[in-house]
């Protein structure tokens, strides 16, 4: 660990431990060895108090931050000037962010999926697992965003009740505290002996818990510095059975919109961080070790990443939205096929029913319009299928998948 002087040190409480004892439940179901391995005395983490932390920065941090923070705050601006409060494409615009946002916070815990398989499952017309999970961190980001103004252990818990409820296999868990020991690493599922983190018991987690929100409700902080140690230590806790990185990635942009950081849309720090997910754990381990400067020094990165490429992003989206209305030349501006243009940004895969809820329309009119953005070339027929057809915008598809690709390049450089 580095001198507490040193440039690359901010010092937080370490996290402390206490010793259990450990005997797989069913023995039965392990071998021998694995019992022999897994029997015998453990130590699990035991969280501090961060509620009153004082922290300590250096002049290099602080301007690190402020730089971070000015980036947050212009890429929201710039998201909001772009389209205009009144453009109906502010809404699908903010809208693909979470999404993107969502997207990447899943494949930082190995959950991929592309964004044609996100935009069918929404018009309930794909089958894929990963695209259900994945749809369920954006019903847990949406949660988060749409909670920000009062931040909680309730509110934690309504989005991590967002974020599993749409996987089948652990539906059971969504918004509950676990009640088993969890931990991270280590090679036996029989037991928690030899892994990278043991969490601590389930009995500690709501007075930690009350802690972090006392925590979050402090106001004397730096916003993204508050950000990044609130996640640490939330992933610390580690308060549910699963789903704790995707619920604390969330809880960060719930923090950020508190704050006033963003007010018009989400950028996609998560991009940041997968593009090194080894620094990202590695923060993690230094937080719990009693140095907070990596998780910070991982947010400021991503942040500013997150910024810059997210402006990128917003730019091809539109520039694809406007090419799109000069295919519309000739039609009237208040034609229903110039309405479904904006929804093309948030949702680039439909269906006649969908534009018939989105639109309040009949299903007729709703046919014509698909039938007039097809034969003006801005949707494409990619099903093949006589019934339950569906359209997409190949292009703009090609914008949300190149920059989910841009990301993956980015992390093994």
């Amino acid at each position: 660990m580095e001198s507490k002087e040193s440039n690359s040190f901010v010092e937080i409480p370490a996290l402390g431990s206490e010793t259990h004892h450990w005997r797989p439940q069913q023995p039965q179901i392990f071998s021998n060895a694995q019992v022999s391995r897994q029997t015998g005395e453990y130590q699990s983490a035991v969280v501090p108090s961060i509620a009153n932390w004082s922290p300590d920065f250096s002049s290099s941090l602080m301007s690190e931050l402020e730089e971070a923070n000015d980036a947050l705050r212009l890429f929201d601006a710039y998201a909001f000037l772009l389209l205009g409060q009144e453009n109906p494409a502010l809404g699908p615009m903010s809208s693909i962010l979470l999404r993107t946002e969502s997207a990447s916070s899943s494949q930082i815990e190995q959950l991929s999926t592309s964004a044609r398989q996100l935009a069918l499952w929404e018009i309930n017309e794909s089958e894929k697992s990963n695209a259900r999970t994945v749809i369920g961190n954006v019903r847990a980001m949406e949660a988060a965003l749409q909670l920000s103004e009062e931040l909680n252990v309730t509110s934690i818990l309504s989005m991590h009740h967002e974020l599993l409820r749409h996987q089948d296999d652990l539906v059971e868990e969504a918004g509950k505290f676990r009640q088993e020991l969890v931990w991270i690493g280590g090679k036996d599922s029989a037991g928690p002996r030899g892994a990278s983190y043991i969490a601590p018991q389930h009995e500690l987690i709501a007075g930690a818990l009350a802690d972090l929100e006392t925590f979050i409700h402090r106001q004397d902080l730096p916003a993204l510095i508050q950000v990044a140690i609130a996640h640490a230590h939330f992933e610390s806790i580690h308060p549910f059975v699963d789903g704790n990185g995707r619920t604390g990635r969330a809880l960060a942009h719930a923090m950020l919109r508190h704050r006033k950081v963003t007010t018009h849309s989400t950028a996609p720090i998560s991009a940041g961080i997968l593009r090194d997910t080894t620094g990202y754990f590695d923060a993690l381990t230094a937080y719990r070790q009693g140095n907070a400067y990596g998780i910070i020094k991982i947010f400021i990165d991503a942040s500013i990443y997150a910024a810059t490429t997210g402006q990128v992003l917003l730019l091809a989206l539109a520039d694809a939205l406007e090419d799109s209305r000069r295919q519309l030349d000739g039609l009237r501006s208040n034609s229903t096929a110039f309405k479904v243009l904006p929804l093309l940004i948030a949702q680039p895969v439909v269906n006649a029913s969908y534009l018939k809820n989105a639109l309040s329309v009949t299903d007729a009119v709703a046919h014509r319009a698909i039938a007039t953005l097809s034969d003006r070339g801005v949707l494409k027929e990619k099903s093949g299928l006589r019934r339950n057809r569906v359209w997409q915008h190949d292009r703009i598809l090609k914008i949300l998948d190149d920059y989910g690709a841009t990301i993956r390049r980015d992390s093994v450089r």
